[in-house]
């Protein structure tokens, strides 16, 4: 059993140090760039004084005005608890397919990334490959009357949805539902045919990952929990959204800053408001299942330690034969792909059987861009259709 050694809390306030000092250096370089050619711009064009002031109006609407995300494919609620809702993308296909469930992230975002427009589907793109009795498990907001759900209830729902499907499926999952996923088929190794990961953690301490840097600076628990009773009880997406925009600042004043230099350009307003529905539009997560994690997997990383336990039982990646897929991506900062590829490590599947890649983008771009979906996960899910 092979697991990475821990970055010391030194070496993680060093890392973040430089990150913030990398980060600011990118926003004054951004707010300089976009300033010199917005008003570069504006004097070509002869714009006076309320031409500016209207497109300021106008970048401050586009910036501030969301609608919630939607799906993008006609599907059908079949199974419904208080923290899921199992969605049908089959349209009619019973027979003679082995069903394929997706387990999206839920990391306080809306599940509808997994289908997230006509032209970037990670469901279409499925289905594409052959793979046509087609499942998501959509994760629904916690309340007051889920904030105590635990793993139990969530490895529940994966369970009641198979059953519901008919197993054995080919489980996929991404991100958080990827290590969600992996923890499913060592607990219920029978119903997995084939297990398919894209950018989920399984060795929570390797390669450079900024959120594990935070959770070492933390120290322990105690920020956790602090966070866990602000909520009464759950950890509020707004606080998990505001804790990634932290982690590359940058990134996001860029996106917003660029919007100026594009105020006539339709196509790019489009694509702009549709990934800000998705990002802006936060859920809340159950207080107690977030600090399971973070204490069982980002800070202890049981998962690969083999100490992890579910029930009273041991989870043990060994039990996992299945075929397994995993894919992630080269700039990936959330994360790293040596979390990813660490599962070929610890499970029992022929290694013929396990197949690895790697994109060439980010930790987003894995599920959604359109080179990510055509490139990498058509040909990988092709396999998956071929094979069962």
């Amino acid at each position: 059993m092979t697991v990475a050694p821990t970055r010391d809390p030194l070496a993680a306030a060093s890392e973040t140090m430089r990150r913030s000092l990398h980060g600011w250096l990118e926003m004054c370089a951004t707010t300089t760039r976009v300033g010199f050619d917005y008003w570069q711009g504006a004097a070509s064009r002869g714009a006076t004084l309320p031409d500016v002031a209207a497109d300021w109006l106008r970048w401050n609407r586009l910036v501030t005005d969301r609608s919630r995300p939607t799906w993008s494919t006609p599907n059908e609620v079949i199974e419904r608890s208080p923290i899921a809702a199992l969605r049908d993308f089959s349209g009619g296909v019973e027979t003679g397919v082995t069903p394929t469930l997706i387990l999206p992230p839920q990391a306080g975002h809306d599940s509808c990334i997994v289908d997230y427009s006509p032209t970037q589907s990670q469901v279409l793109t499925a289905k594409a490959a052959g793979l046509t009795r087609l499942y998501v498990l959509e994760w629904l907001e916690a309340t007051s009357a889920t904030k105590h759900c635990s793993i139990d209830d969530y490895l529940a729902v994966i369970r009641s949805a198979i059953q519901r499907i008919g197993g054995p499926v080919n489980l996929i999952g991404d991100c958080q539902g990827g290590w969600l996923a992996t923890v499913y088929a060592a607990v219920h190794p029978a119903d997995v045919a084939s297990l398919t990961i894209g950018g989920a953690p399984i060795d929570f301490h390797a390669g450079d990952a900024a959120i594990a840097d935070f959770v070492k600076l933390m120290g322990g628990m105690d920020f956790y929990r602090a966070a866990v009773r602000l909520g009464d009880g759950l950890y509020k997406g707004a606080s998990m959204l505001q804790g990634f925009i932290a982690m590359q600042p940058e990134t996001e004043l860029k996106k917003h800053l660029e919007l100026l230099l594009h105020l006539d350009d339709e196509a790019y307003l489009r694509r702009y408001a549709e990934f800000q529905d998705w990002y802006a539009h936060t859920q809340d997560i159950s207080g107690a299942f977030y600090l399971w994690i973070v204490e069982n997997l980002f800070l202890e990383n049981r998962l690969v330690k083999g100490t992890l336990e579910i029930g009273g039982k041991r989870v043990d990646l060994g039990a996992i034969t299945c075929p397994v897929n995993l894919l992630a991506g080269s700039e990936d900062h959330i994360t790293p792909a040596e979390q990813v590829f660490a599962l070929a490590h610890h499970v029992s599947t022929d290694p013929e059987q396990i197949h690895e890649r790697l994109t060439g983008g980010g930790h987003l771009g894995l599920f959604m861009s359109r080179s990510a979906l055509a490139e990498e996960w058509l040909p990988l899910l092709q396999g998956v259709a071929a094979a069962g």
